[in-house]
């Protein structure tokens, strides 16, 4: 059975299911081996498509993916969040990716907690962990924002070496997303 992402919005973003014309940003993103690293850089446009193909199938394998992140404001493809478990994964994992031009104005973080928050309450998942490249700085301050804490070290069967963060589950969320404040 084919399945189609849900259309999730905030204020200023659309979380949707990915589209043919999303494919060339995708690409252009994971061929910039600077900018890709931490999540899976490619030497060729041709396996840059595969990924971009593979979250297709992930979608349709699973009953969730990655979003495209739409800015309701340019129209234009900021980047991707969602949940992603291929084969090999420890358990299904929230991601982020914001693309050139987007960051530093939150839109990670946003689509981060409207993904969990879908996940939670549609998908029924009690817990969620986000996979990070060690080094990867600015993944982890936002995986700490969103009340993620390190749990461990494990081999990724394509990274190597990643930190699992492990996120707060639903009873331990605000009805925002957000951490609860612990008296």
């Amino acid at each position: 059975m084919l399945t189609n992402a849900p259309i999730l919005e905030t204020d200023r973003l659309i979380l949707r299911g990915p589209r043919h014309e999303d494919a060339e940003p995708m690409m252009d993103f994971l061929c910039d081996r600077t900018r890709a690293e931490g999540f899976g850089a490619y030497d060729n446009r041709s396996d840059a498509w595969r990924w971009f193909v593979l979250n297709v199938g992930h979608w349709h394998m699973h009953g969730y993916g990655y979003f495209s992140i739409e800015d309701k404001a340019s129209g234009k493809m900021a980047g991707i969040s969602g949940i992603w478990n291929p084969h090999g994964w420890p358990e299904p994992e929230l991601g982020w990716v914001v693309f050139d031009g987007f960051e530093g104005k939150g839109i990670a973080y946003e689509a981060a907690l409207r993904a969990r928050e879908w996940a939670y309450a549609e998908l029924g998942f009690a817990t969620l962990t986000s996979n990070i490249v060690p080094g990867n700085d600015r993944s982890v301050a936002l995986a700490e924002r969103m009340g993620a804490w390190f749990e461990r070290e494990y081999h990724n069967v394509y990274m190597g070496q990643d930190l699992l963060y492990r996120h707060p589950g639903p009873a331990d969320l605000d009805t925002d997303g957000s951490v609860e404040a612990y008296a």
